[in-house]
């Protein structure tokens, strides 16, 4: 199998810390409004749910899903939605959980997509971001940790499915010095 988990980037007791202050930051900003948090499968699903059980305030959780990868390293440029949305955001904050933001280019998609629907507002939660890849004008209201521009695996996100598992954030070995781009 081409690739595997090198050098450790963030390791799990980081990405604790940092979830917990995200969790309560989020909690103020929030307090007294009606919260959706919107998890970008597959890769946000472990940030997502370690961010949410922290977050202290009522709150709705759904998904979507989009593929612009398939099982290469960079992106297509093409956005697939693969799972759309249950609920009805309309009138309702949502808080778009992604793992990670690199060109930002499938984010702004989606964050479109998102206020078509009459939220009350949109804003985007990610635990890492790239902004040395951006390639469009995207802000990321929470940002766990920014990244150089590797590919990385680990706490949700992944190469050709595999290492979502893994309690960390590492550099993929085969690719140190590539980028991920979505």
């Amino acid at each position: 199998m081409k690739g595997k988990p090198g050098r450790v980037l963030i390791s799990a007791e980081e990405i604790g810390r940092r979830t917990e202050e995200l969790a309560r930051e989020i909690s103020e900003d929030y307090a007294g409004r009606d919260l959706v948090m919107v998890g970008v499968l597959k890769g946000a699903f472990v940030f997502l749910a370690d961010l949410a059980r922290r977050v202290r305030i009522p709150l709705e959780i759904d998904f979507v899903a989009v593929s612009s990868y398939g099982s290469d390293t960079e992106s297509s440029g093409v956005v697939r939605i693969m799972k759309d949305l249950d609920l009805d955001i309309a009138g309702k904050d949502v808080l778009l959980v992604e793992d990670i933001v690199d060109t930002g280019l499938t984010l702004k998609y989606l964050v479109g997509l998102l206020k078509e629907r009459g939220p009350a507002s949109v804003e985007i939660c990610a635990l890492l971001n790239k902004p040395e890849a951006r390639k469009v004008d995207l802000e990321v209201k929470y940002s766990g940790f920014d990244v150089p521009p590797l590919f990385v695996v680990g706490y949700g996100l992944d190469y050709a499915e595999r290492f979502r598992q893994l309690p960390y954030v590492g550099v993929l070995e085969d690719q140190e010095g590539s980028g991920r781009l979505s």
